[in-house]
């Protein structure tokens, strides 16, 4: 059992624009370099977030995207169901056709456990990873990396679509 890479993807960028919330709207470019996250993926996870009022976005010069709520009140398994991921440890995705068409023994284990893992991504809100020291270490460096090669930090204008 494992978050996919959508997932993962999914709450790295939305912990980025927390960690900026008090800058400017958060480029996709900048969250791109900063996270190493091809930029066109970001585009599809972003809008899905925004479908589901995660995020908005700000058009024209030095537009991007913000939260659309206070970090405190985004919670992991939001961001998670947000984009259509599933944290399933069952091989029939819940289903119940794991053996031959069939309920295999330790099914009901994996469920119980998918359950327990959303339950706990419902419990960490985005601005219990931003108090981290870890994290804002983290971020720091990443944003030195940034400011070090201008070049990187390019500002996306929003396209009359919304896109980044």
């Amino acid at each position: 059992m494992r978050l996919t890479t959508k997932g993962r993807y999914a709450v790295t960028a939305m912990l980025d624009l927390a960690l900026h919330v008090d800058a400017k709207p958060v480029s996709l470019s900048g969250i791109s370099k900063r996270q190493e996250i091809s930029l066109s993926y970001l585009e599809q996870l972003f809008a899905k977030l925004r479908q589901n009022d995660l995020v908005r976005s700000v058009r024209g010069p030095g537009g991007g995207y913000k939260l659309s709520r206070a970090p405190k009140d985004v919670y992991i398994a939001e961001i998670v169901d947000a984009v259509n991921e599933s944290v399933d440890a069952t091989h029939c995705a819940g289903e119940g056709n794991c053996q031959q068409g069939e309920i295999c023994l330790t099914h009901y284990l994996w469920s119980d456990l998918s359950a327990q893992i959303h339950s706990f991504l419902s419990s960490i809100s985005l601005a219990s990873l931003v108090d981290k020291p870890e994290v804002r270490d983290i971020m720091m460096r990443q944003d030195s990396k940034i400011e070090a090669k201008p070049e990187l930090a390019k500002v996306d204008v929003i396209s009359s679509t919304g896109s980044a």
